[in-house]
């Protein structure tokens, strides 16, 4: 991925902070309305009973809306935090590479309704679904551009 545009955070895997980087999410592609990015999966991201755990699915959702919607609002001085997520896991997974593809849903002037699929790379077969509604919020010393802010 490109270096970031002045104003906009890097958010490359180096980048990260601990929680995010253990999770593996990598962002290959980004604009106001789509990501796309990748996770390579293994033991790391196992349960107790040798498959990856759910909470690294609804992170990686997490963190792929939330840094799609952000992007979308930048340019305005704010950013997006999540205020809920539905994640759906669908297949168990024990290794090997995870596509994640977000979509844009809505994006209003106060909230965003993001959609992120993570799909196995082999398979073509969707391991999990999530759907992240998010606040769009000023960030800190920004003055947003947004009326009646």
């Amino acid at each position: 991925m490109a270096a970031p545009a002045p104003g906009i955070p890097d958010v490359s895997l180096a980048a990260a902070s601990r929680f995010v980087a253990a999770s593996g999410f990598v962002v290959e592609e980004i604009t106001d309305s789509r990501l796309r990015g990748h996770v390579k999966l293994g033991e790391d991201h196992h349960t107790p009973w040798g498959v990856v755990h759910g909470g690294v699915y609804t992170t990686i959702v997490e963190t792929a809306g939330s840094i799609g919607a952000s992007h979308s609002v930048a340019e305005r001085g704010e950013f997006a935090v999540g205020v809920h997520n539905a994640t759906d896991f669908l297949r168990s997974a024990t290794e090997g590479r995870a596509l994640v593809e977000a979509e844009a849903l809505h994006q209003g002037r106060t909230q965003q309704l993001w959609q992120v699929v993570i799909t196995d790379e082999a398979t073509g077969k969707v391991l999990a679904r999530g759907q992240l509604r998010l606040q769009n919020v000023p960030l800190r010393g920004a003055r947003s551009s947004t009326p009646g802010r």
